[in-house]
């Protein structure tokens, strides 16, 4: 993770770094220095090193004073003695930098992630986005009805909306919503995150702004009583909720992998544990069987990489993210199962069908 950027001798000196413990320092791109991992971390650290410029040897040292929860670096730059930088850089400041060296980040292979990348490789056609939107519209038409289409189209669309809206609040640059046939929709950008609460945010949005539209179409059944709305609240309601499930490459196997990645304990990766053993139990209990198994999915894929957080570019969330992200989730998974089961109480066979794909 790039940690500090900042001048030196008219070149630019780079500290990157990771919660294992490990640091390393760059003047120009070239390893100055370096700090390897130990089990005895303290927060103030120092780098001696010798830089040539032109003829000129200098001594310098780079001191910092570096906390990971809540994240907070203090720097101070002196050259042959003599202070020449200092300052201070928050997680604020992480969310908006640029990256120097671009993190190399291990990819799996899955058909949404090929989608993406085959959709990259049009990022200057417009016209595609209007091409998969039609061959989407046509798909579910020929499947279903023109005006299930439509709303299955519009309840897609939303949900990427909100991931559009999220990356913005970032400062991201973004390419716009691309709908996929039979596979969904997607939400691209051309930035990359920085931290573990930009993935969660960015992530969460999409059920958030789709759990905005199920209430406003179960409240437009209550006011109107045309089961078209009660369809629509259920159906939308079913869709976010799927995205919600902790399993990559999900919006919910984001979160939950930002959460759990983020938490620096054994102690905390058990109540990870518990409350996700719980999750399970609940599930069944209440024969949301579907729920049940891809929370258990998720839950051991998690704990077989909790080891590999340490390495990851990504800036931790501190306690309150942690908490913040776990009571934003499992309320919007809540409110979206309670939508659901409202409209299955209506002893309508359509209905009814998002809460039989629950318990299937």
């Amino acid at each position: 993770m790039e940690l500090l950027v900042i001048e030196c001798l008219g070149k630019p000196l780079r500290l990157e770094g990771s919660m294992a413990g490990w640091q390393q320092l760059y003047w120009d791109n070239q390893l100055v220095a370096q700090q390897n991992a130990s089990s005895e971390q303290s927060t103030a650290h120092s780098h001696h090193f010798q830089l040539l410029n032109g003829e000129l040897k200098f001594e310098c040292k780079l001191d910092i004073d570096l906390t990971w929860q809540p994240f907070l670096i203090e720097h101070q730059l002196l050259i042959n003695g003599q202070p020449t930088s200092a300052g201070s850089r928050n997680a604020s400041d992480i969310e908006q930098q640029i990256p120097v060296v671009k993190p190399l980040v291990k990819t799996k292979f899955s058909l949404v992630g090929m989608g993406s990348l085959a959709l990259k490789l049009f990022k200057s056609a417009k016209a595609i986005k209007v091409l998969f939107a039609g061959a989407s519209l046509a798909a579910y038409s020929w499947l279903f009805s023109i005006e299930f289409a439509l709303a299955l189209i519009g309840c897609l669309v939303f949900h990427e909306y909100g991931h559009i809206r999220a990356m913005k609040y970032f400062k991201m640059p973004t390419k716009g919503i691309y709908l996929i046939p039979f596979l969904g929709g997607l939400a691209l950008s051309d930035g990359k995150i920085n931290t573990r609460w930009q993935d969660v945010v960015i992530s969460i949005m999409g059920p958030t702004f789709g759990l905005l539209l199920s209430i406003v179409a179960l409240i437009a059944y209550w006011i109107t009583d045309l089961p078209f709305f009660a369809a629509l609240a259920s159906l939308n309601a079913l869709l976010n909720l799927f995205n919600l499930l902790p399993v990559l490459p999900l919006d919910g196997g984001h979160i939950l992998k930002s959460i759990s990645f983020s938490v620096n304990s054994v102690t905390g990766i058990a109540l990870c544990a518990v409350a996700a053993a719980v999750g399970v139990y609940f599930s069944f209990i209440y024969h949301l069987n579907l729920l049940a198994i891809m929370l258990l999915i998720g839950s051991v894929e998690v704990l077989f990489e909790w080891r590999t957080r340490h390495n990851s570019h990504l800036l931790p969330l501190d306690r309150y993210g942690q908490i913040f992200s776990t009571v934003w989730y499992l309320a919007t998974a809540g409110l979206l199962i309670a939508i659901i089961m409202i409209v299955a109480s209506q002893d309508d066979p359509i209905l009814s069908m998002p809460m039989k794909v629950l318990g299937s």
